[in-house]
């Protein structure tokens, strides 16, 4: 079972947008995928069109150890779960404060997911902040993707995260690893994308091996702008149900190839069919 932290701290980036996408992209490949929404504003279980109530279930009900995840999750499309949010989950960060152990109650109440192999991904969309809630999530997966808007600010802030990722690695999690960095919002027209694109893989080129950044790709997939994502939320949809043939839906298709290819190239097996649009990408 891969588990990825989709996290990045500056909001509007594509985090929760790719979040979603990645995992439904998983999905129609035929992965059992499960999405946990970690953020109290419950974006990403608007986005799979759930509005959790105060009478749902949710992981708000998990961190306050009322309820079991699999009480938590809801089976919202095929091969694809998830664990909702809603606002209650802002008050966890007080209400943890002074409990030991509260940086693994996520952990622990996923460990049997591990060991039974229940699914093929989980993929947490984090909090855009550096608290109690995104720490459960570096404490509990083994990778990291970054959503990255090629922004020189968006440089500034990616060594922060970096830093969070190694000091989680020293002291919580030896097998924490940031695996990937996507390019969103990306317009290829700009001098400003590619520039931004280079300096970060020289800084990833140039980091020593034994971070925990030093094997991270940025993925071939560029997330460009394309206001059919932006759109998609709305309806409750990804962007496969809501306009299966627009470029964002072509991108995150591309994304989830190069995803599973990751995924077939660790296990020595050969590589899934790739995606048209990823080859035209690549050609």
């Amino acid at each position: 079972m891969r588990s990825i932290a989709v996290m990045n701290q500056k909001g509007g980036v594509g985090k929760t947008t790719s979040s979603v996408n990645l995992a439904a992209s998983l999905a129609r490949s035929g992965r059992k995928v499960c999405v946990i929404d970690l953020d109290p504003q419950g974006h990403a279980s608007l986005h799979l069109g759930i509005e959790a109530g105060p009478e749902m279930t949710t992981v708000y009900d998990v961190f306050s150890q009322q309820t079991t995840i699999d009480d938590a999750r809801q089976l919202v499309a095929e091969n694809l779960s998830l664990v909702p949010s809603n606002i209650d989950l802002a008050a966890t960060e007080v209400e943890l404060a002074g409990m030991q152990g509260r940086e693994f109650i996520l952990r622990n109440a996923m460990q049997h997911w591990k060991e039974q192999n229940r699914f093929d991904y989980v993929i947490m969309d984090c909090p855009p902040s550096l608290g109690v809630l995104t720490i459960n999530a570096l404490s509990t997966v083994g990778e990291v993707f970054i959503p990255l808007q090629p922004h020189f600010f968006a440089l500034q802030g990616l060594s922060k995260l970096f830093e969070t990722t190694a000091l989680v690695t020293r002291r919580l999690n030896r097998e924490l690893r940031v695996t990937g960095v996507i390019m969103c919002l990306y317009e290829s027209g700009t001098r400003l994308a590619a520039d931004v694109t280079e300096d970060l893989k020289h800084f990833l080129k140039s980091s020593d091996n034994d971070t925990p950044w030093a094997s991270a790709r940025i993925f071939r997939t560029r997330i460009r702008r394309n206001i059919k994502l932006a759109e998609s939320p709305s309806f409750g949809q990804s962007i496969f149900d809501y306009a299966p043939t627009c470029p964002g839906a072509q991108d995150y298709q591309a994304l989830g190839d190069e995803v599973l290819a990751m995924e077939a190239a660790s296990s020595g097996t050969a590589q899934p069919p790739v995606s048209s649009a990823i080859a035209a990408k690549v050609a």
